[in-house]
C-alpha cells in the first residue's frame, strides 16, 4: 500500500480526504486513491458532514476544531484538507489507527 500524500505548508500540513457520508460510525477507513478515507455518520446536506469531518479530524489529531479547514470540495466527497499545528507523520498515523 503506498501512504498517503502530506505536504507541510503554513505551519500545518494539507492532504485529500474521501468522506464516506452517513455511515454507520466515524472512522477512518484507509486510503481512496490518494485520499484518506473517512466514514462519517453525519448526512451530507446542510454542511453536516463537513463540520463532523472538522471536530472528527481535529480530535484524532489532538488540535482545536478550528485549526481544521476544507480548502476545497465543500459540497464534494473529495476534499482538500489543511490542519494547522500538526505534521506529516501524525496525519499519516490516522490510516494505522484505522486499521
Amino acid at each position: 500500500m503506498k501512504g498517503l500524500p502530506v505536504s507541510q505548508s503554513q505551519g500545518g500540513c494539507t492532504f485529500r480526504v474521501h468522506v464516506v457520508p452517513r455511515s454507520r460510525r466515524d472512522t477512518v477507513a484507509g486510503l481512496y486513491g490518494d485520499a484518506l478515507k473517512v466514514r462519517l455518520q453525519a448526512p451530507p446536506t446542510e454542511g453536516r458532514a463537513n463540520q463532523a469531518l472538522r471536530a472528527f479530524l481535529a480530535e484524532r489529531l489532538g488540535v482545536p476544531k478550528q485549526a481544521v479547514e476544507i480548502l476545497s470540495g465543500h459540497t464534494s466527497r473529495q476534499k482538500v484538507v489543511r490542519v494547522v499545528g500538526t505534521k506529516p507523520a501524525r496525519v499519516r498515523a490516522l490510516l494505522r489507527e484505522g486499521e
